[in-house]
């Protein structure tokens, strides 16, 4: 008996690890929570973003793309794309900082998405005019987005004879403390961003002086 008393407290000690282990090893691990934006082209993949594959934009000519959000938050969001309009120099979202683009806004679009719920947005654009400084630069861009007209004034510099330019696409999501957009989204006590940006060259055919 006096063994038995002995080892008594050993076997019940033995018993709440066996049972710590058998919990921590069958328990699932909470999947992470996310958003994710992409861009296709009019036929339905990640190139051929441009007519012949070229980056170089002449006026008139009409790009159609189409991004999407998809919501695996596991609840519904009220979210915003915001189209900025860069170039070489601008300075692009930070994942690190959680920081958005320091480019100038050309529209955005907003949604209600559910769970589990992809959120398709045709985007047909095409430049519709610009026009330059007496410096050769660029001074005035006017984009046709999905048949609404966008004029940005002072739009990030570059010279005409050799303009790259980028539309950025920025998710944002509605936060209820501030009742206010935010760049990206709460996972947890983490703070991610979702972002994407494509080039082109602006050609001078058609454009003003």
């Amino acid at each position: 008996m006096k063994t038995i008393h002995r080892l008594l407290p050993v076997f019940l000690s033995l018993l709440v690890l066996f049972e710590v282990i058998a919990y921590t090893t069958t328990i699932t691990p909470p999947s992470e929570k996310y958003l994710q934006l992409y861009v296709l082209s009019s036929n339905g993949t990640a190139n051929d973003y441009f007519p012949n594959n070229s980056p170089y934009v002449t006026v008139g000519q009409r790009m159609s793309w189409e991004f999407a959000v998809v919501n695996d938050m596991g609840f519904v969001q009220l979210v915003a794309i915001l189209v900025k309009l860069g170039n070489q120099s601008t300075v692009e979202p930070n994942d690190t900082l959680i920081s958005p683009a320091a480019a100038p806004l050309v529209t955005e679009f907003e949604q209600f998405v559910q769970a589990n719920e992809t959120w398709s947005i045709p985007f047909e654009w095409q430049v519709t005019n610009f026009t330059s400084a007496p410096d050769g630069r660029l001074h005035m861009i006017s984009l046709d987005i999905d048949n609404m007209t966008y004029v940005v004034q002072n739009p990030p510099s570059c010279s005409l004879t050799s303009c790259s330019l980028r539309l950025i696409f920025e998710l944002w999501t509605w936060n209820t403390d501030s009742a206010n957009f935010q760049i990206g989204w709460w996972n947890g006590e983490q703070r991610r961003i979702a972002w994407l940006q494509l080039w082109f060259d602006l050609a001078l055919n058609g454009g003003s002086k």
